[in-house]
């Protein structure tokens, strides 16, 4: 019997009229005498044709989805084609073929095909978005379709095809194309802080935004907590001090003696040249104090190439909505695919997106009253420590509920647009693992009904929980490490392993949806032992894994897939109809009864992990 099993049998029985308990605590004088558990790491083999990993069995156990995907012996085996590092892999009919029958042979039975990668552009003949003509010199011919050879292939192959898209992202930095270039209004708009020194005087110098580095000129004074950052050679014209974590100047260094400054334990060093010298030699004396303040500057992300690679644009935009409904609408109207997946850029640019004043007027009227912006939201602060933070303001939680809610109210109006063209087709999102990171992009990605102690989790933002509007559920597990186990025998936190990963995000979707957990083919490369227990953990603590991607030196590895998969054929939950909607029912008569889960233990992951 699964842990599951038993704990509702269990519950039943302890709630029945028939053999009524009652549960008490022991009193605090009370001797104990409690029995010692069983090992919670066990020899487990998911995928039975590897060799089997010690794995956290108890933790696996949770959870309803788990507990019929094992029963029922079926396991999610995807692997992931990114549409521009895979181009010259799918621009003929020949090579689309080939593909798919390695895939197959190997083993896999769904294959996600990326077909709006970040850039906005698509790998199809759109009417709506412009097609991708190359990429780093691959060429894809302007009349050949490789999203009707693939969906071909795949039906004679029987392997299920979902396409991925890109909701928010609509160019690309480092090759300034996509359509978000040329509609400008459509850009995110980015909150930054202009930020400056204050001496004791109340007189102010603006600082560079980018610490550690010198600035061009005169113009701002350079931040540095990093001593090996700081010039190697000083100049007439520079000037600097030194300050302690409280902003107190204890020391100051002219000239030739600038290489020579320390910086405090938990303080920084201000360097100047010109103006920037002058202000802190007059202003910024030995024993005056320095502190930081902010003002607020909005500029379009495509301004600030630095922030990230996707040219990310205004969830809040009823014309961005519109656009991304009309591309996913032309695939399932034209395309017979199985499934359709938001990759990760379904989701806010960051903490500071969107500013607009578009998503200004539509705050407010959720919140019933003008603010002062974006002070009522949050104000960023900058410690004398160089540590870059926000304080919240009155309206800052109603902030978070505010931007889930406009992305979970999207995913509805997607899902239902989905499900009325091609009602069997199935609809899902990618996310990276880490949920407690997910509120700095206002992708709640859990269950409505989920209980964990995130500080962020209030009632109202619980309600704006995406993972009932979705059929099937990857989340970016990106780890070196398998197991648990091995992550404490590594000395690193249990979060920064696949099962880790995977059982956390198991627990957060809580059997809204089926749950697949998502491995980097790159971090095992040349080490397939590795990708075996990277296998063995993705199944082992979700309903199946993901493979990202085929561009990642997938050749060595084909037949580590093979010995894994092709001898032990599986179908994935989401083929089977009708079995989500019963996980489902049987989750909502389990809390009807009033039954309860153990609490769900938050493996916190490194950041940035799957984005």
């Amino acid at each position: 019997m699964s842990l599951l099993a038993a704990s509702i049998a269990g519950f039943v029985m302890a709630n029945s009229g028939d053999n009524p308990q009652k549960l008490s605590a022991p009193s605090p004088d009370a001797l104990l005498n409690v029995k010692p558990p069983m090992s919670r790491f066990d020899l487990k083999a998911p995928i039975p044709n590897l060799r089997s990993v010690m794995m956290d069995w108890v933790g696996n156990s949770y959870g309803i989805a788990n507990t019929i995907a094992s029963s029922q012996r079926l396991q999610a085996r995807i692997l992931w084609v990114d549409a521009t590092a895979n181009i010259e892999r799918v621009n003929t009919a020949e090579k689309v073929a080939t593909l798919v029958k390695n895939i197959k042979l190997a083993g896999f039975n769904t294959v996600v095909f990326d077909i709006k990668p970040i850039s906005g552009q698509v790998m199809y003949p759109s009417k709506i978005a412009p097609k991708i003509a190359e990429w780093k010199g691959k060429v894809l011919p302007a009349d050949f379709d490789p999203l009707a050879r693939m969906v071909a292939e795949c039906k004679n192959a029987q392997l299920s095809l979902f396409v991925s898209l890109n909701a928010f992202s609509e160019g690309h930095r480092d090759f300034k194309v996509g359509p978000g270039y040329e509609k400008k209004d459509w850009q995110t708009i980015i909150y930054e802080p202009l930020l400056s020194a204050y001496s004791i005087y109340n007189d102010n110098f603006p600082v560079s935004p980018i610490l550690n580095k010198l600035a061009a000129n005169g113009d701002q004074i350079a931040a540095f907590n990093d001593r090996n950052a700081l010039p190697d050679a000083g100049t007439p014209e520079m000037f600097a001090v030194a300050l302690d974590r409280f902003g107190n100047v204890m020391a100051t260094y002219q000239a030739a003696n600038v290489p020579a400054a320390r910086v405090p334990r938990e303080g920084s060093v201000l360097l100047g040249k010109g103006a920037a010298a002058i202000f802190l030699k007059n202003q910024a004396p030995i024993n005056s104090r320095i502190r930081f303040d902010s003002v607020p500057k909005f500029v379009p992300i495509s301004e600030r190439p630095e922030q990230q690679v996707p040219l990310m644009v205004n969830p809040n935009n009823p014309d961005v909505q519109n656009y991304a409904e009309s591309v996913m609408k032309e695939v399932v109207t034209n395309y017979d695919v199985d499934g359709v997946i938001y990759d990760d850029r379904m989701r806010y640019g960051g903490i500071n997106a969107d500013f607009s004043p578009l998503t200004q007027q539509q705050f407010e009227k959720y919140i019933g009253r003008r603010i002062s912006w974006p002070d009522d939201v949050f104000k960023f602060t900058l410690s004398p420590s160089l540590n870059k933070g926000v304080v919240p303001g009155a309206y800052y939680e109603a902030w978070m509920t505010f931007r889930a809610q406009t992305l979970r109210n999207f995913m509805l109006r997607i899902r239902k647009t989905v499900k009325t063209i091609r009602p069997r087709t199935h609809f899902g999102l990618y996310a990276g693992s880490w949920y407690g990171e997910y509120t700095r992009f206002g992708n709640n990605w859990g269950s409505p009904e989920l209980e964990a102690g995130f500080w962020f989790l209030t009632p109202e933002y619980s309600q704006t929980g995406i993972a009932p509007l979705c059929d099937f559920m990857i989340t970016g597990c990106y780890y070196p490490t398998a197991t648990i186990y091995d992550a404490m025998g590594a000395g690193l936190p249990i979060g920064n392993s696949i099962e880790g990963a995977g059982q956390l995000s198991n627990r957060i979707v809580r059997d809204q949806s089926w749950v697949y957990a998502g491995i980097a083919l790159d971090q095992f490369k040349g080490n397939p032992d590795g990708l075996r227990g990277a296998l063995q953990a993705a199944c082992g603590s979700t309903q199946g894994v993901m493979v990202f991607d085929l561009s990642h030196d997938i050749e060595p590895m084909w037949q580590v897939f093979a010995q894994a998969f092709a001898s032990d054929p599986r179908s994935a939950p989401h083929s089977q109809v009708g079995l989500l909607a019963e996980v489902r029912r049987r989750r909502a008569q389990l809390d009807k009864l009033g039954h309860k889960d153990p609490p769900v233990n938050i493996n916190a992951g490194s950041s940035g992990t799957g984005l």
